[in-house]
């Protein structure tokens, strides 16, 4: 590398993040690394705004006060172009975050063609953003629900650990079922049948035998042929199962957990909520509580019905979430609308220890929980009644043959909450590069 170059290399280094300078006083000397969002011009000065992942600022730049080159640069710069610029910090109340860089030097690093994702483009075809979301996610509202997404998992990750949970992971391969055959992905695993995986539950199970309280966060794989604002194919869950505990703990465990989650949602991603246009409360804890006999009876009333025995239909639960403006618990599922290993009531066999965590304003279901059979003899029933392949869980029915307690766990969908605390439409808005029964690229 020639003088000239190494010397240019190492003067355009970053001093500070945009989110450092915009907290940094007045007069401060600051060079930042980052990427033409807009660009204006008013009278003699030319502005641009300048993001780098932590925020927004403005940029001035006048041409009596920057090398020519400078000069000539900023005004070649394209929209998304990587720069770089050094310069003053100035209050101006008027520019996002209310600083302002009177730039000194300017530099492109990267020079961007012309921008593809315009708004008559975006409004002639409704699936344009997605198709391009590759490079759509820079947007300010799509990164924004990203940044709150990764907060709900930060929180999450502090919440389990402080609270002695061990964080596991579990087969995305695995032999059998855990929800049921319809909404499986089947694939050939070296000319044998195996499956991606709807949960870790069972592995999770086995898990809490070595270590008491266990978490995850990984994939899941739905196959339902669904195309509702609230279900994606390919999606993240947070996990966790604790042993020695009921249903009632597994209850108090969720609201303190989504508790926790809003909390860190509130307090770190206020500037990510006023993008999206989101006033956002923390809940309360305890959350209400409804049976499933009571949703079915709201439901019926506004004209919606279903069967006693049939999971909730998804217009159904929206409607009943519409009544609440905080998150409830519908409790009491029957049986025939849950999977086989949930315990059923001591005084009712039709109907479960086990609930499901919907979100207000119609956002529905986030959660699902419950208490787990125990004992091997009642496990083996249920197994049999529902006429499944007992030699496929072999090993899960092992567990019951060597101290098994009473136990319970629960799963939350990281972009349904994130759809929900951002109050976005769809969920596809809350997840990097969707995966729907229509979308497997980009």
């Amino acid at each position: 590398m020639r003088e000239s170059e190494q010397n240019s290399a190492e003067i355009r280094k970053r001093s500070h993040t945009v989110r450092e300078a915009l907290q940094a006083e007045g007069g401060t000397q600051v060079a930042i690394l980052g990427w033409v969002a807009t660009k204006s011009s008013i009278g003699g000065i030319k502005f641009a705004t300048v993001r780098d992942g932590t925020g927004y600022i403005q940029v001035a730049c006048k041409k009596d006060r920057v090398p020519e080159k400078a000069f000539g640069e900023f005004e070649r710069a394209t929209k998304e172009s990587a720069v770089w610029v050094l310069g003053s910090l100035r209050e101006d109340k008027r520019a996002p975050g209310g600083k302002e860089i009177s730039a000194s030097d300017f530099a492109i690093l990267a020079l961007a063609e012309m921008w593809p994702i315009t708004k008559s483009a975006a409004k002639a075809s409704s699936s344009f953003l997605y198709d391009m979301r590759h490079l759509a996610i820079r947007g300010k509202k799509a990164s924004a629900a990203i940044k709150v997404r990764a907060h709900i998992v930060y929180a999450a990750f502090d919440y389990f650990v402080k609270s002695g949970f061990t964080l596991i992971s579990a087969p995305s391969i695995v032999q059998n079922a855990v929800e049921g055959g319809s909404t499986l992905f089947e694939i050939n695993y070296f000319d044998k049948k195996a499956y991606l995986s709807q949960s870790a539950q069972l592995y999770e199970e086995a898990a809490i035998l070595a270590l008491g309280k266990v978490f995850i966060f990984q994939p899941a794989f739905r196959a339902e042929k669904s195309k509702t604002s609230k279900h994606l194919t390919e999606f993240w869950m947070i996990e966790a199962e604790q042993a020695f505990a009921g249903q009632e703990d597994n209850i108090r465990l969720q609201e303190a957990l989504v508790k926790a989650m809003a909390e860190r949602v509130q307090s770190e991603c206020s500037e990510e909520l006023k993008t999206l246009g989101r006033s956002f409360k923390v809940p309360e804890v305890p959350f209400p509580r409804i049976t499933y006999d009571k949703a079915m009876e709201i439901s019926s009333k506004s004209g919606i019905q279903f069967e006693w025995g049939e999971d909730i239909p998804t217009e159904a639960e929206k409607l009943v979430s519409k009544e609440f403006d905080v998150p409830f618990f519908i409790t009491g599922y029957p049986l025939s609308a849950r999977s086989f290993y949930h315990m059923t009531e001591e005084t009712n066999d039709k109907v479960t220890r086990s609930a499901d965590l919907i979100a207000p304003e119609g956002y529905g279901e986030i959660a699902t929980g419950g208490q787990r059979i125990h004992e091997y003899g009642s496990l083996m029933k249920r197994i049999a009644s529902q006429e499944l392949p007992s030699e496929s869980f072999s090993w899960y029915l092992d567990l019951r043959k060597y101290g098994m307690p009473e136990h319970s766990g629960f799963g939350i969908g990281v972009e349904r909450t994130t759809r929900w605390m951002c109050g976005l439409k769809h969920i596809r808005a809350a997840s990097l590069f969707p995966r729907t029964i229509s979308r497997v690229k980009p």
